[in-house]
């Protein structure tokens, strides 16, 4: 609301502009000495209205107002007829370039608004927006990119509802901008395939590992499409071209399993009852090498990362979250961050802790990113499953099970 009025009182000011422009200089002739003969600048009107507003009504209005000001009365009096029609001539040769410019500059800006919300769509379908439910578990993710004008960078993320269980990952590809999309798209679209195809969290990751280096490898034939691209794909090897992945699997019952390469382990953000959530993180094991730098070694180590009871979530990031800093190069406390975010009684809420510590990044590097930033908030909500009642567990005797109260 208060960003919508100070657009608003900006927008009426530079419409304003070209006025205060005209009766500064009127009032400037009135009051100077005489001989100072400023109204010559009046020709200047229509140019600051075509910068300000690039309204064509605004063009024709500054220059008609111009032109009325230099009529034979007041501080236009006392010009030469001769210089007073020059000015009226730089008046009107002004507010005419002014005009064609300004036409030419909405047709310029119809075109950009278009490929900009064609661009955005794209983006959105590439890195599309989590569902806030997903069997179960309750979901939120953000990302911040470095390069202005983008929604996606080098960083990706995904949670899809399989077969085998919640399957989650969290990337960070070499690199940022448009470079960067490529992979992630080639990356994101193998993964969405094999999450559902595969059985074994490990066969997911080498389907990802083929599908990175089948896209390096086309890219290379194709030689980019510019020179850094061109230079990249000739000049670096294959080995400096490399991803991070964060792989996870969310049983029924809650218990994750991951594969990661050489990606920040999460933290868990644990509540109960009455009491404010905690943050700790969670794997701090040696990750495989990332993806693309080395091969995946015949044996991949599936770990039993944490267990998930009622109401705890998992906050996934990329290193950018951990590696910001603001102007004296002080890093981001993620943890604590985390903490703040969750510090209230109740459960953990995904879209606020998101929010949150969206916002303190932003306040800590001065909206000055140096790298792209991606968080992913899972909270399990998933009801604990009731234990058996002893009536009905099955009692063995003699070798052979038998109910409780059942003739022997």
């Amino acid at each position: 609301m208060i960003r919508t009025r100070a657009v608003h009182w900006r927008r009426r000011a530079v419409l304003a502009l070209p006025g205060v422009w005209i009766l500064g200089i009127l009032v400037w002739e009135l009051l100077v000495p005489h001989g100072t003969q400023v109204v010559q600048l009046l020709a200047a009107a229509p140019a600051i209205a075509c910068a300000g507003t690039g309204r064509r009504q605004c063009v024709l209005s500054a220059a008609l107002c111009a032109v009325v000001a230099l009529a034979p009365f007041g501080p236009a009096a006392r010009l030469d007829p001769a210089l007073r029609a020059g000015t009226c001539c730089a008046v009107v040769a002004v507010a005419a370039a002014a005009y064609v410019i300004t036409r030419r500059r909405r047709r310029l800006v119809c075109d950009l608004e278009r490929a900009r919300e064609i661009a955005d769509t794209a983006q959105r379908l590439l890195l599309r927006p989590l569902p806030p439910r997903l069997d179960g578990m309750t979901l939120a993710g953000g990302h911040l990119s470095v390069s202005e004008g983008t929604l996606v960078g080098g960083d990706l993320y995904e949670a899809l509802a399989t077969p085998h269980g919640v399957r989650v990952v969290i990337g960070d590809v070499r690199g940022h901008g448009f470079t960067a999309i490529a992979t992630v798209a080639a990356v994101l679209g193998s993964f969405r395939e094999a999450a559902h195809d595969e059985p074994r969290l490990a066969d997911v990751l080498r389907r990802l590992e083929r599908a990175l280096h089948r896209h390096l490898g086309e890219r290379a034939e194709a030689g980019g499409k510019d020179a850094e691209d061109t230079k990249g794909a000739q000049d670096r090897p294959h080995g400096e071209e490399f991803v991070t992945i964060l792989l996870l699997e969310v049983s029924a019952d809650g218990v994750v399993m991951a594969l990661n390469c050489g990606h920040p382990w999460p933290y868990r953000l644990s509540s109960s009852p009455g009491r404010r959530a905690r943050a700790a993180p969670v794997g701090r094991g040696d990750p495989l090498p990332p993806l693309g730098l080395f091969p995946l070694p015949p044996r991949l180590p599936v770990t039993r990362l944490t267990r998930l009871h009622p109401g705890d979530a998992l906050v996934l990031h990329t290193d950018g979250a951990e590696d910001a800093r603001d102007a004296a190069g002080a890093f981001f406390p993620l943890a604590r961050a985390l903490a703040e975010a969750a510090a209230h009684a109740g459960p953990v809420v995904p879209a606020a802790v998101v929010e949150r510590v969206q916002a303190a990044l932003l306040r800590h590097t001065g909206g000055h990113l140096s790298d792209d930033i991606a968080l992913l908030v899972l909270r399990n909500d998933r009801q604990r499953a009731p234990s058996p009642s002893p009536a009905a567990r099955p009692v063995r005797s003699g070798g052979r099970p038998r109910r409780q109260g059942a003739a022997p």
